[in-house]
């Protein structure tokens, strides 16, 4: 999977730069007890061409609920610099694209996202989510408060 055209409209793409090294940051990413501070855990053994079982489970701190666990299809799994997923999202088949990709910025790392946005979502509530989601992984990095839902949710 090679990272979307930043022009392409129907693609979410978000940068980060983390003081942390590298693997850190992939760790906090790929690491399931790491993952389930900021995001959400998952079981089974990742690996490229494999699955996991997700539980989604920060939504809780936003007022939401656990989500149900879905089977996450992993395209990508190059350590510590490139993840590529899929998700499945809902009844119709369709799924969230999701890449992020690592690389060393002076001292730290440069996280890109991005996201394959399927119909029916609109992209402010989706690039919300993640704003918050990624400021959530620099918390869990850094061992400090995780961030209000309330200043990132749209309208």
């Amino acid at each position: 999977m090679a990272l979307p055209d930043p022009g392409d409209r129907r693609t979410l793409i978000l940068h980060r730069t983390y003081p942390d090294p590298v693997e850190e940051v992939w760790a906090a990413l790929t690491d399931s007890a790491r993952l389930a501070r900021w995001f959400g855990s998952y079981t089974g053994t990742g690996r490229a061409g494999g699955t996991v079982e997700l539980t989604v489970t920060g939504e809780v701190d936003a007022g939401g609920a656990v989500a149900e666990p879905v089977t996450v299809t992993i395209h990508e799994c190059a350590a510590p610099h490139r993840l590529a997923v899929e998700v499945p999202d809902g009844p119709e088949g369709q799924a969230w694209l999701i890449e992020v990709d690592l690389a060393p910025a002076g001292g730290g790392t440069e996280l890109v996202f991005s996201q394959r946005l399927v119909p029916g979502l609109d992209p402010a509530d989706v690039e919300a989510g993640w704003n918050w989601y990624l400021d959530r992984l620099e918390a869990s990095l850094h061992g400090t408060e995780m961030p209000d839902w309330s200043a990132y949710a749209p309208g």
